[in-house]
């Protein structure tokens, strides 16, 4: 049996709690006698949803529910980062796998990509990243980049240039990833929207043209 407390409107800056926010939400507290220990919040349209365990106190609820509203609004800002944030991860993921050789001259999301997961454009050494990557899992975002990252310093897919991706130790994990939601896509699965919830345990902190691109699916090979 669980006690839900609702915002009752949406709202930005501080809400009925008196929280900071950084989106504008209705909050909807749900409390469960079966919820022992964990806390989890997770969006669900212009709502979030927070459980917590029916025994949480109100000043309890009130810490849990700005933790997890925080904790959220930093997965969110990780997984869509800013064209700026973006250029910027392409330059210590170059300066980290790559000896810091690859010097693109710009780094942009891009939403014209239907079927490229990113894309580098040799003769000016730009590169673009389907907004589609955006939302998807950080280690996922930096293969992409790497992979155009890598096209400064090999124009194709021979020997070396997969020699360069060796040094990232996710390479296969995210290409199997991307193949995962591109026939997931095919098959009228892919849900672009999601993402995973915030999941804590109260009890136990601590624990816790020139181009060159990255195709979709079985072509990333």
């Amino acid at each position: 049996m669980r006690r839900a407390r609702r915002g009752a409107l949406p709202f930005r800056g501080e809400n009925h709690y008196g929280l900071s926010v950084a989106r504008e939400t209705i909050v909807e507290v749900r409390r469960s006698r079966r919820r022992k220990s964990t806390v989890s919040a997770y969006r669900d349209g212009e709502r979030t949803v927070v459980a917590i365990p029916a025994r949480f106190t109100r000043a309890q609820e009130r810490e849990w529910v700005q933790r997890m509203l925080d904790r959220l609004a930093d997965s969110e800002r990780r997984r869509r980062p800013s064209d700026d944030e973006l250029e910027r991860r392409a330059a210590e993921l170059s300066e980290k796998y790559l000896d810091g050789r690859a010097h693109p001259t710009s780094v942009r999301w891009s939403g014209n990509q239907d079927r490229r997961w990113g894309s580098c454009t040799l003769i000016d050494g730009t590169i673009r990243i389907s907004t589609r990557v955006r939302g998807m899992p950080p280690w996922v975002l930096d293969y992409v980049l790497l992979h155009e990252l890598a096209h400064l310093l090999h124009a194709g897919h021979g020997p070396g240039f997969w020699k360069l991706l060796e040094a990232y130790p996710r390479t296969d994990r995210a290409r199997g990833f991307l193949e995962g939601v591109s026939f997931a896509r095919d098959a009228g699965h892919e849900d672009p929207d999601h993402e995973d919830p915030a999941h804590e345990d109260p009890d136990h902190e601590g624990e816790d043209s020139g181009d060159d691109a990255v195709p979709d699916g079985r072509a990333l090979t």
